[in-house]
């Protein structure tokens, strides 16, 4: 037992690296944080794994990737974007990539993706690709969806509209 007036040593560095300086706010820090990430886990992302190679070679089959929920609360989908489409449940999705927006024409021509009679440029799609499609409207509430792995032939390949309502979320890359 020390005297009144003795002063605690100092914690020592590595005590104050992992607990800090206060036991009790490094705890309830600790639980804020644990909080956040359970709240995060179920509202904001979503873990998906891939399983196919439509997405060949952008996403590698047997990847697990992170989908934005809260990525178009702001802004509609975009050209471009990875996103998730919900098929049933919450444990069946695509990930596809949306070439195509809604009210615009697209047809594939020579392998390539024409929208509104321009070819899109699409520097992610690697194999030869010899698709022809007539063109088709897609819907005021729809997006046009496709796999990046376009050496497939078009029928063998999961692509076409998806509606707003079914859009998940963003790929997180």
């Amino acid at each position: 037992m020390g005297t009144e007036g003795e002063v605690a040593p100092p914690p020592s560095l590595l005590q104050r690296v992992v607990i800090g300086r206060n036991p009790k706010i490094t705890a309830l820090r600790l639980a804020i944080w644990v909080v956040l990430l359970l709240i995060a886990g179920k509202f904001v992302l979503l873990r998906i794994q891939v399983e196919g190679i439509s997405m060949l070679p952008t996403l590698k089959e047997k990847g697990v990737h992170l989908v934005n929920r809260q990525a178009y609360l702001f802004h509609p989908p975009r050209r471009g974007d990875i996103v998730s489409i919900r098929l049933a449940g919450e444990h069946l999705m695509y990930l596809k990539r949306i070439i195509a927006l809604p009210g615009e024409t697209i047809a594939f021509h020579n392998g390539q993706a024409v929208i509104n009679g321009q070819v899109l440029e699409e520097p992610y799609v690697k194999g030869p690709c010899y698709w022809e499609h007539e063109p088709e409207v897609v819907g005021p509430n729809e997006y046009y969806v496709v796999g990046d792995n376009r050496t497939m032939d078009f029928y063998d390949h999961e692509q076409g509209r998806a509606e707003r309502s079914r859009i998940v979320g963003k790929l997180l890359l």
